[in-house]
């Protein structure tokens, strides 16, 4: 038996800097290289950007400017800025800040006093200047370690705050800013701060009426079923339509704060909704009924928030202060009673509604037959030997940590499917292989998705029959080869994810993976290529006498290369649904009718970040 030495040279004690940078997923959840929207380097924004919001909400400051070069974020704003004799303790000392003093920041986004020293930890590069009655200071630093500065100078430049940082390569590995995810943060920040303007990149992003845009921007026009129910109370903030999609889709803010896993407020506004929907037409309907195809927002302003994880993406506090009512109470009271009052107001908006509830309790009923019988071939089927070579941590697991990402790679084909299943790590890493090419879905039904047996073992695999919320993977990789057929069999795959569960794509689940077209090498070096581009500059540093590989297909690359290709060499592209699409639109163009316009599109874009630029899904990279 080995002994380990306990000694008090085994007693360490780190600085703030060294925790975080040794420690940084506490502060920021999961690193990444940018192609997931809760990446860290999102979050570094985010935390940068809170506190020009928190200035702003406490009425001071009605612009902000966001700018990102070369990698280089900088964010201005004209509030009060930070006092000329603090800026080092808010920047690079610990659990030190205003927010601590509630009279100040009472609703505060941020209550510990860490985000921005976390920004300046991960920086290699972090820039802070205040100026303030005529006066200014700047201090920078590296990796959280104070560089430089300046002495206390007269400013003619308004009031405010300025910060500028690199996010630090030796932490974030090859990350890279995706416009689209911080876009559509900061459409966030302009919703739930109506009057706030944030300008970026030379694009402005301003909202008068708050989460009655945001839901005129999410929901699909053609399919609302009546127009947007907006509400607005002391406090508290809903919008909520319903439509013709599959599934539930909401949006919902702390003090703020995108809480994309919800937490108790959420789940208060969907309670509330169907207890005042029963309670006014006097009818016991199932909660499913009443919630399918609804899409809703909701915003609460809470006294020192309980959030669940440093990142705040779910708010756990019981009450809307330490000794006022349960937010559960306060969400069902303002429901109950202004969703009430506005169906007796607006009996054509109470008709559309209860008509929508009507077919959703007519589906569901038609559904349950055709699930129980499908639910019992997929058991047959053996899922997880058949179809499925699973992994053994999962994104639901209680013990997986959120930034541990679990992966499900879906392939087409025995040799590709052999090579992935050879090559992947199987703690986070699985492999779900289709037969054949899978059917096109357009226009069908989801009664389709439990008669077909590719589709319904797909389903299940993810457990989504009911919704993403039990994910079983965070990643859902598409992986398959890059050619005509490998296009096609996207394309089809993305049709099926898009009508049946597009929440997977809005909540930024659905991945393409990117595998290199070309290998050239010669005696001492090998380079991947992933174009021709990179094919021909390969070529002339190795010279004349280079062998060169062209892989057709995701069969011809071995596990033991294909193994850098799905980890430290992954290239993922997210695909992005973008704010005001139309689904239908989509899928109409690109998986309708069989026209040779489309065709010939398919087979000159090969590269998928090329094929739905234009048309409203994006993959980003």
């Amino acid at each position: 038996m080995t002994h380990t030495e306990y000694t008090e040279e085994n007693i360490r004690s780190l600085d703030w800097k060294e925790h975080i940078r040794l420690r940084p997923g506490m502060y920021i959840g999961k690193l990444g290289d940018g192609s997931a929207p809760d990446d860290g380097i999102y979050v570094l924004i985010k935390e940068i950007i809170d506190n020009c919001i928190d200035e702003h909400v406490m009425g001071f400051g009605r612009t902000i400017d966001i700018r990102i070069k070369d990698k280089q974020v900088t964010v201005r704003d004209y509030g009060r800025g930070i006092p000329l004799g603090k800026i080092y303790d808010c920047v690079a000392r610990i659990n030190t800040g205003g927010k601590y003093d509630s009279k100040a920041f009472k609703k505060s986004v941020g209550l510990n006093g860490v985000g921005t020293k976390a920004v300046n930890a991960l920086s290699s590069y972090f820039r802070v200047q205040s100026v303030r009655d005529g006066k200014t200071k700047i201090l920078e630093f590296k990796r959280g370690e104070l560089e430089k500065e300046s002495k206390m100078q007269k400013s003619s430049d308004r009031n405010g705050t300025g910060v500028t940082f690199i996010p630090d390569e030796e932490i974030f590995r090859s990350y890279h800013f995706i416009p689209e995810y911080i876009e559509t943060q900061l459409w966030n920040y302009a919703y739930l701060n109506a009057g706030l303007t944030i300008n970026f990149n030379g694009k402005k992003f301003y909202s008068k009426n708050g989460l009655l845009d945001l839901l005129a921007r999410k929901a699909d026009p053609e399919s609302m079923r009546y127009p947007i129910i907006h509400l607005k109370g002391e406090d508290i903030e809903i919008a909520l339509t319903h439509g013709n999609q599959y599934g539930e889709e909401y949006y919902s803010f702390v003090n703020g704060q995108h809480t994309t896993q919800g937490g108790t407020h959420l789940a208060a506004f969907r309670e509330a909704v169907v207890k005042t929907v029963r309670d006014f037409f006097k009818k016991e309907f199932d909660a499913a009924d009443v919630r399918a195809s609804i899409i809703g927002a909701i915003s609460v302003r809470v006294q020192e928030p309980v959030f669940e994880s440093q990142t705040k993406t779910k708010l756990g506090s019981q009450n809307m202060a330490p000794d006022g009512p349960a937010v559960r109470t306060f969400i069902n009271d303002f429901v109950r009673k202004s969703l009430d009052d506005y169906l007796h107001k607006h009996p054509e908006t109470a008709d559309a509604m209860l008509k929508r509830i009507l077919q959703s309790e007519k589906e569901r009923k038609e559904m349950a037959g055709i699930r129980k019988l499908a639910n019992q071939r997929a058991k047959k089927a053996n899922l997880h030997n058949k179809k499925l070579r699973d992994c053994r941590v999962h994104y639901t697991d209680e013990k997986n940590p959120k930034h541990l990402a679990s992966t499900l790679f879906i392939t087409e084909g025995d040799s590709a499917s052999g090579s992935l299943t050879k090559a992947r790590d199987v703690e986070t890493q699985a492999v779900f292989s289709l037969r054949g090419k899978p059917l096109n879905t357009f226009g069908l039904t989801k009664k389709i998705v439990y008669e077909n047996e590719e589709f319904n073992l797909l389903q299940h695999a993810l457990n989504i029959e009911d919704g993403i919320e039990n994910l079983r993977y965070n990643q859902v990789v598409i992986a398959t080869d890059a050619d005509v057929d490998g296009m096609h069999i996207r394309l089809l795959l993305l049709t099926f994810f898009l009508q049946f569960f597009p929440d997977l794509v809005r909540n930024g689940h659905l991945y393409i993976l990117e595998t290199p077209l070309f290998r050239v090498r010669n005696k001492k070096e090998t380079i991947y290529c992933y174009n021709e581009e990179e094919k021909q500059a390969a070529m002339e540093k190795l010279g004349k006498n280079c062998e060169i590989t062209r892989f057709k297909g995701l069969g011809e690359i071995s596990p033991g290369e294909f193994g850098r290709f799905i980890s430290e060499d992954i290239r993922l592209e997210p695909v992005i649904l973008e704010e005001g699409t139309s689904i239908k639109k989509i899928l109409t163009y690109y998986m309708g009718k069989n026209t040779p316009s489309r065709q010939q599109f398919i087979i000159e874009n090969l590269r998928f970040e090329k094929d739905m630029l234009e048309n409203g899904v994006a993959a980003a990279g």
